[in-house]
């Protein structure tokens, strides 16, 4: 099962092209184990989508929750229907899009040890592949 981690040397060249404070938009693509792929065996069955939108997200909001970090914006989940222009089978199975109040949120809430232990399991089961895109709304 590929780790899907987080490349630190990534997220530092994300960070320094990001203004310090300004809002960023994570575009999240991914795609799901037809069947989530636990480490832990007594973690009840579910499909890779289940591990993702019922287990990681409520976890991720919780670890969020208890670093006091606020303002996050689920901006977009929706379901990829066709590739219109790309390869004809899209590899993607959801798109969601959410939105931080800095980087550095992010980052608090991605490097702590409660991310690492509530979150990330759920993650790593339901995701075969993920694509995690830092974006911000550059002043005209």
């Amino acid at each position: 099962m590929p780790s899907l981690k987080l490349d630190l040397k990534n997220v530092l060249a994300a960070e320094a092209k990001i203004p310090s404070g300004t809002p960023v938009t994570m575009i999240n693509l991914v795609e799901f184990f037809r069947e989530a792929q636990y480490d832990d065996p007594s973690e009840k069955p579910c499909s890779g989508m289940e591990a993702y939108i019922q287990r990681y997200a409520p976890a991720f909001n919780h670890v969020a929750q208890e670093l006091g970090i606020e303002g996050i914006e689920v901006v977009y989940v929706g379901s990829v229907a066709a590739t219109i222009l790309g390869p004809a089978e899209p590899k993607w199975d959801a798109v969601a899009v959410v939105r931080y109040a800095n980087f550095s949120a992010l980052r608090k809430i991605t490097e702590s040890s409660l991310y690492f232990e509530k979150a990330e399991p759920h993650r790593k089961a339901a995701l075969k592949a993920w694509e995690f895109i830092a974006t911000f709304q550059p002043e005209a």
